[in-house]
């Protein structure tokens, strides 16, 4: 696999292809989902499709720079025309999207089986904008890809603490005199340029999970924007060229949807497995917080009792009792066994326990800043 991914003309650029695809998209994505505009990169994909068949049909010309010029100007106007109808209307945005989406991709469908009619259109190969056909990429493909990729994240970088802004607090920023409406634009436009450099490889239906995917998974890992950036370039990398190579090592499996695929399962790794925000994380921290919570019962019961001997502290008191004194008895016994282990409770006798001198202070500082608290 090693030797044909740096020896085959067709299995490295693809790969690289997808790869940069995954770096441009997983970074500019994370912007989309902070703001919660997920599903923006769906309408801008959609609304790509008739910028490619009338960029074909005015110049005739089926050079990757030239449709993908024709994508983004449409991509362009479609987000701009949901921006518009959001403002000037009370049209809510969910329903702007899909009405933009709609039309745009229906006029899209009509452009196309237009050109594959037209007799100098039948090997045009737009309808490869759909479902996407990585295989076909070639080295001037990837040029493109990488050119206007580097742009796109060097405007980004240029305009770091802006966006940072507009992810987080517009309203502040507008306080301070900035261009927040333009600065969205702005934004919006890196993110056509991110959705159109990948329509031939994921195709229009497939763009906006390459583009959401690697910036959600991103998202259960941290909470420092510059981290979850880096993260979801990783992960939009490792889900570009992971798909490109499983796809290619495998027959009849389709690059597109094989790289989000690979998407989608980073990010159920990352919500089951994140240290922070993972699904097992959360249920590890739960049973933790169940055990000390049963241990910090027990122990109190303990100490209520041994006040109750002054003289002797120490005295042990029967398991029962101690089950008699809370609403769930049958964590007692449990909770006597991981006081145990710390050195907080002892054993005497059958069935009888006792606080130890460090056991005590516990419950005591325990009880100490529960006072402090109530007042």
């Amino acid at each position: 696999m090693l030797h044909d991914l740096l020896f085959d003309y067709t299995l490295r650029t693809v790969a690289l292809g997808a790869a940069t695809l995954g770096i441009v998209s997983g970074s500019l994505g994370t912007y989309a989902v902070l703001r919660g505009q997920s599903l923006l990169g769906d309408a801008i994909s959609h609304a790509a499709l008739p910028g490619v068949a009338l960029a074909f049909m005015l110049t005739g010309s089926k050079a990757p720079l030239v449709l993908v010029i024709g994508a983004a100007l449409a991509g362009w106007i479609g987000t701009l025309a949901v921006m518009t109808v959001v403002r000037r209307s009370r049209i809510p945005y969910d329903a702007a999207l899909g009405m933009v989406l709609s039309v745009f991709f229906g006029f899209g469908l009509v452009l196309l089986v237009s050109v594959q009619r037209h007799p100098t259109g039948n090997q045009a190969g737009l309808d490869t904008f759909l479902f996407g056909q990585a295989a076909a990429l070639v080295a001037s493909d990837l040029v493109v890809m990488a050119t206007l990729g580097v742009l796109a994240l060097g405007v980004a970088l240029l305009f770091w603490k802006e966006f940072k802004l507009l992810a987080f607090d517009d309203e502040f920023g507008a306080s301070l005199g900035l261009p927040m409406r333009r600065l969205d634009i702005l934004l919006t436009t890196l993110l056509v340029i991110a959705i159109v450099i990948g329509l031939q490889t994921v195709g229009v239906v497939l763009m906006s999970a390459i583009l959401v995917a690697p910036a959600a998974a991103a998202r259960q890992w941290t909470d420092r924007l510059g981290l979850m950036m880096g993260i979801a370039a990783f992960f939009g990398a490792l889900a570009g060229a992971g798909g490109a190579i499983l796809s290619a090592t495998t027959a009849r499996l389709p690059t597109g949807p094989t790289i989000v695929i690979f998407a989608g399962v980073l990010v159920v790794v990352s919500l089951l497995f994140a240290p922070q925000r993972g699904l097992v994380a959360a249920w590890l921290r739960a049973r933790r917080n169940r055990t000390n919570l049963r241990e910090i019962g027990v122990l109190e019961d303990l100490y209520t009792l041994a006040l109750q001997h002054p003289t002797d502290p120490r005295h042990p008191h029967p398991v029962a009792t101690l089950e008699t004194m809370t609403a769930h008895p049958e964590s007692v016994k449990a909770g006597l066994a991981s006081l145990a282990e710390r050195g907080f409770a002892e054993p005497i006798g059958e069935a009888q326990w006792s606080l130890t001198d460090a056991g005590f202070a516990a419950a005591a500082a325990i009880a100490r800043n529960t006072r402090l608290e109530e007042r």
